[in-house]
């Protein structure tokens, strides 16, 4: 189970292809969401403006047909208890899947 910390994932959205036409980019963000959620094992998911744009970027009936992004998963502590909160944005394109290192000096 990823910690806190900085992920990149490569989501495929080549399954929404397979259902009606009039939707796809609507089950395209759903399914980022629930890929996400199930990675990260986390209690809620906010996807930024520039994933958004990106997956409607071609219209509602042909989104991309998969979407490179950055995971950052913050633990929000609250009077109920803890929830851990993953934040998806847009990746570079140079960056591999896998743990992001963060070097500082």
């Amino acid at each position: 189970m990823p910690s806190e910390g900085r992920w990149v994932y490569v989501i495929p959205l080549r399954r929404v292809y397979w259902g009606r036409r009039s939707n796809r980019a609507d089950r395209a963000v759903r399914t980022v969401k629930s890929f996400i959620a199930r990675h990260t094992k986390v209690d809620e998911v906010k996807i930024m403006n520039d994933v958004n744009n990106f997956i409607w970027s071609r219209g509602r009936e042909k989104p991309p047909p998969r979407v490179k992004v950055v995971v950052n998963v913050v633990e929000e502590k609250g009077e109920e208890g803890s929830r851990r909160i993953a934040i998806v944005r847009l990746a570079a394109t140079k960056l591999k899947p896998g743990r992001l290192e963060v070097k500082r000096g």
